[in-house]
């Protein structure tokens, strides 16, 4: 397994991560059997970064990432946790809450669920407009100290609330959407992070399946499906988006590799210091992401890519227009 660095503070982890979320929540059904198989062989084919957040699903996220790492030697795996985001009995979105006090209590929490003692990357999901960036910081220092938590990471935050949050502690890595689709962080977050030697953790790189080469505009979605409410996957906005995955498609035959993994290589091929983090659900959708490592694409693969999928050629935003509203990184 190749391995990157996630910036200069931060811990060397497998060359691709493990997104979570979807083993739990938010992409219809679950299946836990075939989540914690899909976490072994990740485990087996040498990935080490596994990222959940504390609210995905309420813990059951942490759970199963516990069951699956049963006898596997905790120096083996890098954990990266978010916490922060506020949730009703309901699983309605009531806000967050990134206070010193609640920063140490959510940590309590996930140790617990993850049965670890310590927690590897620990970061807030989003910047609490009521809680200056600073106290967060410096509230997961103290666990850094106390050896709770072994690295800083941020979330979704723009350029000046990571600087003020590196001038009180070293940070490892953003963990923002980036994706052929998603290329916001370039403008003005990206510089900002190499500035300061800060890596990233690229989550959406397959924009939650639209740019993965298996999306149609007839895949069925349950209502509590993320996607049946995001703007990408409504309306002529699919139909816009999925032109784009067919051109694509025709670079990707091209060079014998499949879509999926002609969208992971080029994020991964935007710098060293980016890892981007796959949402596989199941061991297929494993298999297919871990062959984009062995992808390495030419100047010219990536001006086909580029010309096939144009920066800003998306239709609809990332998110709805009330959640983009909550993101610094956007601001």
């Amino acid at each position: 397994m190749q391995q990157r660095r996630l910036g200069t503070a931060g811990p060397t982890v497998s060359a691709l991560g493990l997104g979570c979320m979807g083993m739990s929540a938010l992409y219809g059904p679950t299946d836990r059997s075939e989540s914690i198989a899909t976490l072994r062989a990740a485990l087996d084919a040498g990935v080490t970064l596994l990222d959940t957040g504390d609210f995905y699903a309420m813990g059951h996220n942490e759970l199963l990432i516990a069951e699956a790492l049963k006898g596997v030697p905790r120096d083996a795996v890098q954990i990266s946790v978010k916490f922060g985001a506020q949730r009703g009995p309901a699983g309605d979105w009531l806000g967050y809450d990134a206070r010193p006090a609640a920063v140490k209590t959510a940590l309590a929490y996930s140790l617990q669920r993850l049965g670890t003692d310590y927690i590897d990357v620990y970061r807030p999901a989003r910047l609490d407009p009521n809680v200056p960036i600073e106290e967060t910081v410096g509230a997961i220092a103290d666990m850094v100290k106390a050896g709770w938590v072994r690295h800083v990471g941020l979330s979704e935050v723009g350029p000046e609330t990571i600087r003020r949050a590196a001038a009180v502690h070293p940070i490892s890595d953003l963990q923002i959407e980036y994706s052929l689709i998603s290329r916001g962080v370039e403008e003005a977050i990206l510089p900002v992070l190499r500035e300061l030697g800060i890596g990233v953790t690229a989550y959406g790189v397959l924009s939650r399946g639209l740019i993965s080469g298996h999306w149609t505009a007839q895949t069925a979605m349950a209502s509590a499906d993320f996607r049946a409410h995001s703007p990408r996957f409504q309306g002529d906005n699919v139909a816009r988006n999925l032109a784009l995955v067919e051109a694509l498609r025709q670079v990707a035959e091209g060079r014998g590799i499949t879509v999926a993994q002609a969208a992971i290589a080029w994020v991964a091929a935007q710098g060293s210091d980016i890892v981007p983090l796959v949402g596989s659900r199941r061991r297929g959708q494993l298999a297919e992401a871990l062959g984009s490592l062995d992808v390495s694409l030419s100047a010219d693969d990536l001006a086909a890519i580029e010309r096939a999928v144009p920066k800003g050629a998306a239709a609809g935003s990332r998110y709805a227009e009330s959640q983009m509203a909550v993101l610094d990184s956007e601001r």
